[in-house]
């Protein structure tokens, strides 16, 4: 992970708790996130993921709790916070009645950078996401992609500490999802800004989160790497070892004689282990090897993102049912 601008946590909530007219949105959420880091933050619509935003970027006062962006109190001085983080929200904003240039300066005026400052930034940010062509152009009749790309440059061009994405990718084809992720991964790694992605698009959280905040109904079920998440729901790896032919009795008994290992189970073209530990797996290997069983690969399957949330998910409604 990038060591970004502080050393301190970009970001810390403590405790924040918002209703709407006596329906709560959010409860007690808390959690931290460090500069220079992609924080997933990971629910279905209405799980209370823009609010977070919104309680963060001092747009919204928590009904309890307190939180610190870049050391700021966003309920009580969101104009500054706000001069420090840039945010892309869903429907991108975009005033239909300018050009893409003039969406931008203007947001830039806004945010008090001069005339000549905010034009010379809408111009790179322009040419930054492919949209320097685009730029005289009323955004009125631009695509849904085309849209995201002027709201991600608008978002950035104060080159703020924090980067809050509220479903970035939605209503976008699949070329254009990809751009956009690899955008993302590529801000990330800049100054150590750190970002804070929420979606319900796990493959995109997981090709870029170094942690993930679970959020359902506005409570928080999980929080963590998603290694340190799987930790806690499974124990042991599993391991796919592909022996050219399907593992018989005698082999699965053998396999699972060996010190460290869980479980097998025989699969179509070998076997999959569950070990203890990753220092396991040459040793099974050693071992299959030296009784002349032949070896064409040993995978470590660790659990993905998708896997986790839907674990976390489960897990706490499994709980609700009791």
């Amino acid at each position: 992970m990038t060591v970004g601008r502080s050393a301190a946590s970009a970001i810390v909530a403590d405790g924040l708790t918002r209703s709407f007219n006596g329906q709560l949105a959010l409860v007690d959420l808390t959690f931290e996130a460090s500069p220079g880091e992609v924080l997933a933050v990971l629910g279905p619509n209405g799980a209370g993921k823009t609010t977070t935003v919104r309680l963060l970027n001092g747009v919204l006062a928590p009904d309890r709790g307190s939180s610190r962006v870049l050391g700021i109190d966003p309920a009580t001085d969101g104009n500054e916070v706000r001069r420090r983080t840039g945010v892309l929200t869903e429907n991108a904003g975009l005033d239909d009645r300018l050009t893409a240039w003039e969406n931008l300066v203007v947001t830039g005026r806004i945010r008090g950078m001069n005339k000549t400052d905010a034009g010379t930034r809408a111009t790179a940010m322009l040419e930054r996401f492919g949209m320097a062509d685009r730029a005289d152009h009323r955004v009125q009749g631009f695509s849904t992609g085309q849209r995201k790309r002027v709201a991600l440059g608008r978002a950035l061009l104060h080159d703020p500490d924090i980067l809050f994405l509220d479903e970035p990718t939605s209503g976008l084809d699949p070329d254009a999802t990809r751009d956009v992720i690899d955008l993302i991964g590529a801000l990330a790694e800049e100054h150590g800004r750190t970002v804070v992605l929420c979606t319900h698009f796990l493959g995109e959280a997981g090709r870029l989160a170094h942690r993930m905040a679970v959020l359902d109904r506005g409570h928080l079920l999980a929080f963590g790497t998603p290694a340190e998440l799987a930790g806690e729901i499974w124990k042991g790896l599993d391991v796919n070892l592909d022996l050219g032919a399907p593992a018989d009795d005698a082999l699965v008994a053998m396999l699972a004689s060996a010190p460290g290992v869980l479980t097998v189970r025989s699969t179509g073209s070998g076997a999959v282990v569950t070990v203890n530990e990753r220092a396991v797996i040459p040793r099974v290997v050693a071992s299959l090897t030296s009784g002349e069983v032949p070896v064409y690969g040993a995978v470590p399957m660790p659990p993905t993102l998708e896997d986790v949330y839907f674990a976390v998910v489960h897990d706490q409604a499994t709980k609700a049912d009791r």
